[in-house]
């Protein structure tokens, strides 16, 4: 596949594109150096909107690679290690709640079995 056609491909594709929102937030970038990214022709992006609001949509792989030229290598590992654990707490947090809520839905059936037992045992 070609760089061209590679870049097509790259707006259709799940996860293969972010917001120029989520590029600041996710890499560190400022807008000043996407839309520098942008004129020397290193990230490509769309002009969307959401409720009226524009933003630019850019391709993730491009951004990887702008951050990676801009920064280091090291930058970019750091970057996607922070990520990764914001995610991996997230998901515990989650799964703290559920476990909690299963205790808690275990200790009340529990409450009801025993309460049953004993006005088995009592009749």
């Amino acid at each position: 596949m070609t760089e061209v056609e590679d870049v097509k491909s790259s707006w259709f594709k799940k996860g293969a594109t972010l917001s120029d929102k989520s590029a600041r937030k996710e890499f560190g970038l400022t807008q000043e150096e996407i839309i520098k990214g942008i004129e020397d022709g290193k990230l490509h992006y769309h002009v969307n909107s959401v409720f009226g609001s524009p933003y630019l949509k850019l391709i993730r792989s491009e951004v990887e690679a702008f951050v990676d030229e801009k920064h280091g290598s090291s930058c970019l590992k750091k970057k996607k290690i922070k990520k990764e654990l914001a995610q991996t707490n997230k998901e515990l947090k989650m799964l703290k709640i559920q476990v909690a809520t299963l205790e808690l839905k275990k200790s009340t059936l529990q409450a009801s079995l025993d309460e049953f037992e004993k006005m088995i045992r009592e009749s």
